[in-house]
């Protein structure tokens, strides 16, 4: 086929420094509520976390001429796409972090679009509970999207030792 490993993108490192691989930082490290031991884990890396939170930033700044709907719909495409694909990972402080950001975010958002509204008004008319919601569309809440760090697939596995009497 032709494949040549590229030098310039080849790192040869030891698992206790960690390296990032598809978005994912891969890092051994004492496991918690284990002393002496030492687990693998995966998070989402910081340059992934960086470009989701670029993405929020490039929507919340478009103008405030649409209504609060098609900002959310825009946002939870987003959003439920980046947690989908690290939901496989240690990533629930991640995802709350981001959860966090992604709320204050629109809360400024909704203080441009509403210049001399007051706080009474901006949360009977849009943030009820206080998390923002116009109609029937709701901000996804990150920090609420299940984390399985690992999937059983042992049944779905066929086995090449298949039981012949």
């Amino acid at each position: 086929m032709g494949l040549r490993l590229s030098e310039a993108k080849t790192r040869i490192c030891h698992l206790d420094e960690g390296f990032d691989f598809l978005g994912f930082r891969i890092q051994r490290q004492p496991k918690r509520g284990a002393p002496g031991q030492r687990a693998v884990y995966t998070w989402p890396s910081k340059k992934a976390l960086a470009a989701v939170k670029a993405k929020v930033r490039a929507l919340t700044r478009a103008g405030s001429n649409q209504p609060l709907a098609a900002l959310l719909g825009h946002l939870n495409r987003v959003l439920r796409g980046w947690t989908a694909y690290f939901r496989y990972g240690v990533s629930k402080r991640t995802f709350d972090y981001l959860g966090q950001f992604t709320w204050n975010r629109v809360l400024r958002w909704l203080r441009r679009k509403h210049p001399k509204a007051s706080w009474g008004w901006l949360h009977r008319s849009y943030l009820p509970r206080w998390w923002p919601t116009h109609g029937t569309t709701e901000l996804l809440r990150c920090g609420h999207v299940t984390v399985c760090r690992y999937r059983y697939r042992g049944a779905q596995i066929p086995t090449p030792w298949t039981a012949a009497g």
